[in-house]
């Protein structure tokens, strides 16, 4: 068989990148990292996969803004806190930006989401002893609230 006949049947039609994209994306909102990684396991050429990417935004499809309020909303249902909640945008390409705006947006009050995650773990009995202190905060640190966030509930115990 020539090379140009096997060149044929493994071209990639730009069709089929959006088709996939546009799969994953009814199933939940992506970034756009998120969905190049994801088709870049399917589709061989980068630059077919950057095309279709690039319609897919401009017509309003794939929103990295979009993708951030949901996650965030997503991640405050779950008790994460602003920090680690930062750091998985980041991780998923989200701008600074974007997360501001995102945050900007919800508006989430920090303090009373802290307390809830708080609650919902430790009850309201107080940390015995120092260790369960450490353990309780090592917890809230995890979660990615801050100090200012959880220190009140710790106690003086």
């Amino acid at each position: 068989m020539p090379d140009h006949d096997f060149e044929q049947l493994t071209a990639i039609n730009p069709a089929d990148i959006r088709l996939s994209a546009m799969d994953l994306l009814a199933r939940r909102e992506h970034s756009r990292r998120e969905l190049k990684q994801k088709l870049k396991k399917r589709f061989a050429d980068e630059t077919l996969i950057d095309e279709q990417l690039d319609r897919l935004s401009e017509e309003n499809l794939q929103s990295d803004r979009r993708f951030a309020e949901s996650f965030l909303r997503q991640r405050i249902s779950r008790g994460h806190g602003p920090m680690r909640i930062r750091q998985e945008m980041r991780q998923r390409g989200i701008s600074d930006g974007e997360i501001g705006a995102a945050m900007d947006a919800e508006t989430p009050d920090w303090q009373s989401l802290a307390e809830l995650t708080y609650r919902r773990k430790f009850g309201e009995l107080p940390a015995q002893d120092l260790r369960e202190k450490s353990r309780r905060n090592r917890f809230m640190q995890y979660r990615g609230y801050s100090m200012d966030h959880y220190q009140h509930l710790l106690g003086d115990s």
